[in-house]
């Protein structure tokens, strides 16, 4: 590492930019992840905003390249993206979320584990409360550029500010079964720079933000073309395959499909070891690539089988005689 952090300058300048004059409240790690420290981030700023509403601004430095350049990407400082997060503040207070921190490092440290990055529109459900121990709706996450941040230029390339945004469990099904950007586009009607506010009800208790999901659904269809599915499998079946999916996530798989395939979208099915993409075509036809899941092709008819296929019990496809499915119940 250099003593000159040129990626680290080139966001405190943003920042200056947006809040000239204002030293924000910094917490660093005290050993650095490069060092071998836990802690993937190393450092958040915590900005207190009260326009347009009261809220902390908070920044992270550690998803880029604030030191020299490492990667061969020209382009991008190394992940391409800082997290950014704004939560509801109380206009007296003063002592910043720390727990939002850590929910950034959380985020971290799954992109640096697993490998996998997040992009404005994508999205992810928290299996409980984002605040550990805090009654709160909202239990999952959506991530959007930074409304005021956006990106910048760095001497180690390109850097979006990326927002995390709380959803509530009801928001998260929206994003999930219609679009991310158009969930966030209502919530931030009601939540100015979509900020998180942890004690706030559902978007989607509104009539008019469900009747405007539903009505976006019908009209697009689903962004989300990747489902994880517990339990779910494929095999040969003689010169057939046999899909094969428990009852508890049959409904969620046949909602997917509705939301995908007609729309000339392909869904990505996975569980554990075993993938199968599904395409509606006019023709049916089975591929399974060496360096890739299995591919399969269902002519509308098929399609609209297994969308009916949610009961316990086998299935066979109309035009597609080359494609089974099994809907079971959970093991004893």
């Amino acid at each position: 590492m250099t003593s000159d952090p040129p990626g680290w300058d080139a966001i405190d300048e943003r920042l200056g930019a947006l809040y000239p004059g204002v030293e924000p409240q910094h917490f660093g790690t005290l050993i650095k992840f490069a060092m071998g420290g836990p802690d993937p981030l190393d450092g958040v700023s915590f900005y207190a905003r009260s326009e347009p509403v009261p809220h902390w601004h908070l920044v992270g430095y550690g998803m880029s390249e604030l030191y020299e350049k490492e990667t061969d990407n020209a382009d991008e400082s190394g992940w391409g993206f800082e997290f950014t997060f704004r939560v509801a503040r109380d206009e007296d207070e003063t002592e910043p979320p720390l727990w939002a921190a850590n929910l950034l490092q959380n985020l971290a440290r799954y992109v640096y584990s697993s490998g996998n990055w997040f992009e404005p529109g994508h999205h992810m459900n928290a299996n409980g409360p984002i605040r550990h121990e805090y009654e709160t709706a909202v239990t999952a996450l959506a991530f959007a550029e930074d409304p005021e941040l956006g990106a910048i230029g760095t001497p180690n390339g390109r850097v979006l500010f990326l927002q995390v945004v709380g959803l509530t469990g009801d928001e998260y099904e929206a994003a999930r079964r219609w679009n991310t950007n158009g969930v966030l586009a209502l919530l931030a009607e009601r939540q100015p720079l979509l900020v998180t506010d942890l004690d706030r009800p559902s978007a989607t208790d509104d009539p008019e933000v469900r009747a405007a999901v539903e009505a976006g659904r019908a009209r697009d269809g689903s962004s989300t073309g990747w489902l994880l599915v517990g339990g779910f499998t494929w095999a040969p079946a003689g010169e057939a395959v046999r899909l094969t999916v428990k009852e508890i996530t049959a409904g969620m798989v046949a909602d997917a499909v509705r939301d995908r395939l007609p729309y000339g979208r392909s869904l990505l099915l996975e569980g554990g070891d075993h993938r199968v993409l599904l395409n509606q075509a006019g023709t049916a036809a089975v591929r399974h690539p060496e360096d890739g899941p299995l591919e399969i092709d269902l002519p509308p008819a098929a399609v609209t089988a297994l969308i009916g296929a949610t009961a316990i019990g086998s299935y066979g496809l109309p035009e597609a005689p080359g494609v089974m499915v099994e809907v079971v119940g959970e093991s004893p």
